[in-house]
């Protein structure tokens, strides 16, 4: 590794700028040689210094952090982009990682992983903040679970389980009709919701489902 990490730091809040440098020059072998509160001067700032280390916010004027990091890879500058951003979403992510990214830094901890992830990335490593790493399995995690979980009878109204109740006492949709004093129409509109709830299908679905939960109805 250089001894001499130069790197770009563009950010359209001043504040943010000044706290990444106090951070990244805190360590002797990082230098920031340039500062860019938009998109358009940041581009322009690394075509003229080619630091080794571009650090973009993603939420630019003027040119976004993927628009910059696009036009690096087309003009096969050398400068490796670590995106800085607030976004956690798996489609940020990716487009990051599409665009050529190195680095995936949570602006909410940057402090503890600005440093961490220049110098992983001037090694020719990837970096990925920790916390959305964390969070982007936990996410997956959980729509898997969601995808897995099968429907119950808690997500019946109690209309509906009435319902099954008497489908599985082999009522006919207008015996039942006459017996809760409601319209043959609405019984087969409650019929249909049960099914889309339970995701059931085929023409005997819903009977056989009713007879084999009718001690639970």
């Amino acid at each position: 590794m250089k001894t001499d990490i130069r790197v770009l730091i563009a950010d359209d809040h001043p504040i943010v700028r000044q706290g990444l440098r106090q951070v990244i020059e805190a360590d002797p072998q990082l230098k920031v040689v340039a500062e860019a509160g938009d998109g358009q001067t940041a581009l322009e700032r690394i075509q003229t210094l080619q630091p080794e280390i571009a650090v973009l916010d993603i939420d630019m004027p003027e040119m976004d952090g993927f628009a910059i990091a696009r036009a690096l890879r087309e003009q096969e500058l050398n400068t490796a982009v670590i995106f800085l951003t607030i976004h956690r979403e798996e489609d940020f992510f990716n487009e990051a990682l599409d665009v050529g990214a190195k680095g995936y830094v949570l602006k909410d901890s940057a402090t503890t992983d600005i440093v961490a992830a220049i110098r992983a990335v001037a090694r020719g490593e990837h970096y990925t903040s920790p916390a959305l790493t964390s969070s982007l399995v936990n996410r997956r995690q959980r729509a898997a679970d969601l995808r897995q979980q099968k429907p119950t009878l808690n997500d019946l109204t109690s209309a509906e389980r009435r319902i099954l109740q008497l489908i599985a006492d082999y009522k006919t949709s207008r015996e039942i009709a006459d017996e809760l004093c409601i319209s043959y129409r609405t019984v087969e509109t409650h019929r249909t919701n049960i099914c889309q709830k339970l995701d059931l299908h085929g023409s005997h679905a819903l009977m056989k489902f009713a007879l084999a939960h009718k001690a639970e109805l």
